[in-house]
């Protein structure tokens, strides 16, 4: 199992995320999932569940990842960032005190199991990282009963826990905040290079990739940012890494005004000049939301909100066009027809 504290004098370091919290016994760290407890690091919500839902893996987001089928989602509470313009701040932003019930892991995969066209378990609505263990433990049960795992995250982690999440991991999506260390500092209590870093490693394992930016205006939507990050990822992760365009909403601490739309569209069209999928999400829109065949033009998936129709693709996920590999996970799933 990854390392995640070391003993520090009379304190404790945690050294699960990159902010390496020193903490005194009795306390927490940022996240406030994790304390020292008499010299050892204790996850507090363990097994605390904040909300759970059979989502559309389209929700997640998850485009290109066994496409309009569901996925059993479950969070708690906590977050080892403190972005001001969260969307989930009523759980991602708040402590636990006192009793609470809790969920075994065997529980939660029988739920998965139970659930309607199901393919496996996501660990989302706030920040999986600070989760670890029950992570683990969940995720290596769903594996033994053919599961597949789903991790949402911002990627804000250090490299040893990561590479263990990876092999028990078949999906991520990241939320890569911004391209700029300056919006990370001002606005998350954060930095950017470890979630690149994050990035490169997930990318290299083969493990399953998306990336989702909300775009805040006057804050990380220029034309020229877009580009950069764009051709970041293609260089470093590959342009086939699915990328999604986020449309934000005042929220929590922010009241800037709602993205533009057509601002949104402008900048997924940069977007598409560097990678080969893109998406705008999080808005009502006839553009940005279905899948095309970057190599003959067919489009493959159509998507109006969580409504999918696949099309023109054969049994492996190939354009019936031109035989490009759309989707390498795509097959029948054995729990996606249970019930």
């Amino acid at each position: 199992m990854a390392t995640l504290f070391k003993i520090a004098g009379d304190k404790i370091q945690c050294v699960l995320c990159p902010h390496n919290c020193m903490i005194g016994d009795g306390n927490s760290g940022i996240c406030k999932a994790r304390k020292n407890n008499s010299g050892s690091s204790e996850l507090t919500t363990y097994g605390v569940i904040s909300g759970c839902a059979l989502d559309p893996i389209e929700k997640k987001p998850l485009y290109h990842f066994y496409p309009g089928t569901n996925i059993f989602s479950i969070g708690s509470y906590g977050c080892n960032m403190r972005c001001d313009f969260c969307q989930n701040y009523s759980i991602s932003q708040r402590t636990i005190a006192g009793f609470v019930n809790r969920t075994d892991p065997e529980q939660i995969v029988k739920n998965a199991l139970d659930s309607l066209h199901n393919i496996g378990i996501a660990f989302t609505y706030n920040e999986p990282v600070i989760w670890f263990e029950y992570i683990k433990d969940v995720a290596l049960l769903a594996k033994n009963n053919d599961l597949r795992t789903v991790i949402v995250s911002n990627g804000y982690v250090n490299r040893e826990p990561l590479e263990e999440f990876i092999s028990f991991t078949d999906a991520f999506n990241i939320d890569l905040k911004a391209f700029n260390n300056a919006f990370y500092r001002r606005l998350t209590g954060a930095d950017i290079e470890p979630v690149k870093e994050a990035l490169k490693l997930i990318a290299g394992s083969g493990r399953h990739l998306e990336i989702t930016t909300l775009i805040i205006p006057g804050h990380n939507d220029s034309e020229e940012e877009m580009a950069e990050e764009t051709e970041w990822i293609a260089k470093e992760l590959g342009c086939d890494v699915p990328f999604h365009l986020s449309r934000y909403f005042p929220m929590y601490k922010r009241e800037d005004p709602a993205t533009n739309s057509q601002k949104l569209i402008r900048l997924s069209e940069i977007a598409s000049k560097n990678l080969r999928y893109v998406y705008v999400g999080n808005m009502v829109s006839e553009t940005g939301q279905n899948t095309i065949c970057p190599q003959c033009g067919k489009t493959v998936t159509r998507r109006s909100g969580y409504n999918i129709k696949i099309m023109n693709l054969d049994q492996k996920g190939n354009c019936k066009n031109c035989g490009k590999q759309i989707y390498k996970n795509f097959t029948s799933f054995p729990h996606s027809s249970r019930n």
